[in-house]
């Protein structure tokens, strides 16, 4: 029986809120640090910060202490959809890299949110 989501992220230093919430579904190779997010359908999710996230059905990377990096299947608004390549845990601030650095607020992804449904990642 593998541990719930929010508890393998915790245990890397990330907060359990940057998955959608009914994205419990995974499998996590411990040898090679590949996690593969399984998430119902393509959904955003709203931030405290304002920020939102979009995620494809599937959501892989490579987790380590305080980063997701190589992912595939997260994209973010920064006046385009730009895709997200990783995502590392400093203190208080979350650094998202996608196409360029963006530095968030870790606070604002500590609470895990119900995505809204969308016709396309």
């Amino acid at each position: 029986m593998q541990k719930a989501l929010t508890e393998l992220l915790k245990e890397y230093d990330l907060p359990i809120g940057i998955f959608p919430r009914d994205a419990t579904n995974y499998e996590f190779n411990e040898e090679t640090g590949k996690l593969v997010v399984y998430i119902p359908q393509v959904c955003e999710v709203g931030y405290r910060d304002s920020s939102v996230l979009r995620f494809s059905t599937s959501v892989s990377g490579y987790l380590e202490k305080g980063k997701l990096a190589e992912i595939e299947g997260i994209k973010t608004k920064v006046l385009i959809w730009v895709k997200v390549t990783a995502i590392s845990s400093e203190g208080p601030k979350l650094h998202f890299t996608a196409g360029m650095k963006k530095t968030r607020k870790r606070e604002a992804y500590e609470v895990t949110r119900d995505g809204v449904t969308v016709d396309k990642f």
